[in-house]
């Protein structure tokens, strides 16, 4: 067996089962007089189709397995757009800069993907955060989100061009678009990842989640499927400045009309309202924790934020308590936020909420009790109950302004 055919069907003990013919995401392996061949223009050397032969007619050289694995494909990114704002989501910004570092710890292109109408403006924005190839898929049918067509045409491109890896966001539309993908090219995906990075010595995606609820990191691998998915919630990755003189290949992709069919029927579009909360995009957050007390506490740390011209932030348990609504809600069930600012008022510091805000550039932790864990993540910390400290600085605020 040459260095290049790594993977190889033992023709003796093939039974012609074809289980590894359906386990195979890249289409590589077919039948021929009732063996199992292996196309090698094809296949990945994923490895998709070892565990699954029973008669152990599939065999991968160990001195493969023990090695690193070259990548063959693309670090892909799923690019969401901002229809309100005219631009890319932040979380897509944020992913093309995270895809630039694993990229290069491949030595593979960075790969922008696109759905929608009239992309030619997100295509350059695409390329000036780090795409090499952008891919756009236009069609008058996807100018509005639609799971069904965007997860159909993506899904035949994956199988197609082979990326090593696809990304997206843990947005309404990544948590219900990228699992749809994973299922038809029949691979893992990995959600609501806080760090992604590449294992130097076997070259796989670590894909690093909270896991029980909160309590611990788990660090996740995809081995034996490809591509390796994963999802990031917005506000986890620091964003990286555009370079306007840069410039990705742009690759037209257009959906095939069978593509198009889809059993939803687009109603209406309603815009965020001008008092909506939309944590992600504020620079100062005020948060308040259960120990404001009561509404009343949470009114008064209200009244701090308006006055820094920032957003209200809370923790959960002021939301399950129904002193404030979800939307204001910071942790790993809420929203995750990077503000330049991020004072946190009466709040405790469990694992849930730190993972929401920890990104934040200034930490500003104000509670009543010194060993609360909010300290240890503070630049500054106010040991006092918040029902003196609030008013202070709400008059240190006003006499200044």
């Amino acid at each position: 067996m040459s260095e290049s055919r790594q993977i190889e069907v033992l023709q003796d003990k093939c039974v012609g089962c074809k289980l590894c013919v359906k386990a195979c995401p890249f289409g590589a392996i077919s039948m021929c007089e009732r063996k199992a061949v292996i196309d090698y223009d094809k296949c990945t050397l994923c490895g998709s189709c070892v565990p699954v032969c029973k008669s152990e007619a599939v065999r991968q050289s160990a001195a493969t397995a023990a090695t690193k694995r070259q990548a063959t494909g693309e670090v892909w990114v799923f690019c969401e757009i901002d229809p309100e704002a005219g631009r890319l989501a932040g979380v897509s910004v944020e992913l093309l800069g995270l895809a630039q570092e694993l990229a290069a710890a491949l030595n593979v292109k960075v790969g922008a993907l696109l759905a929608g109408c009239d992309l030619a403006g997100y295509g350059r924005e695409a390329g000036a955060q780090g795409a090499d190839r952008v891919y756009l898929i236009e069609h008058p049918d996807l100018e509005h989100y639609d799971d069904e067509r965007y997860g159909t045409v993506i899904s035949r491109l994956v199988t197609e061009r082979k990326p090593e890896i696809l990304l997206g966001g843990a947005s309404a539309v990544g948590r219900a678009l990228l699992p749809r993908i994973a299922i038809k090219v029949h691979t893992g995906l990995t959600a609501d990842c806080t760090e992604l990075d590449i294992d130097p010595t076997t070259g796989l995606l670590r894909q690093t989640r909270p896991a029980f609820g909160g309590n611990i990191l788990a660090t996740i691998t995809c081995e034996n499927h490809r591509p390796q998915m994963a999802t990031v919630r917005p506000g986890v990755l620091r964003r990286k400045p555009a370079d306007p003189a840069r410039t990705g290949e742009i690759i037209a992709c257009p959906p095939r009309a069978e593509e198009l069919r889809s059993s939803l029927e687009w109603l209406d579009f309603r815009p965020r309202g001008k008092g909506d909360v939309d944590l992600r995009e504020a620079e100062i957050i005020v948060a308040v924790g259960y120990g404001a007390g009561s509404p009343d506490g949470v009114r008064l740390v209200a009244e701090l934020a308006q006055a820094l011209g920032g957003a209200l932030g809370a923790s959960r348990s002021v939301v399950d308590a129904g002193w404030i609504e979800y939307p204001h809600q910071v942790g790993q069930t809420g929203t995750t936020v990077q503000p330049k600012l991020y004072v946190a008022c009466g709040i405790s510091g469990a694992i849930q909420h730190i993972v929401g805000m920890q990104n934040s550039e200034t930490i500003v932790a104000i509670n009543r009790d010194p060993d609360a864990p909010i300290f240890q993540y503070a630049d500054y910390a106010l040991v006092g109950d918040i029902a003196d400290i609030v008013p202070e600085l709400l008059r240190q605020i006003e006499g200044k302004s």
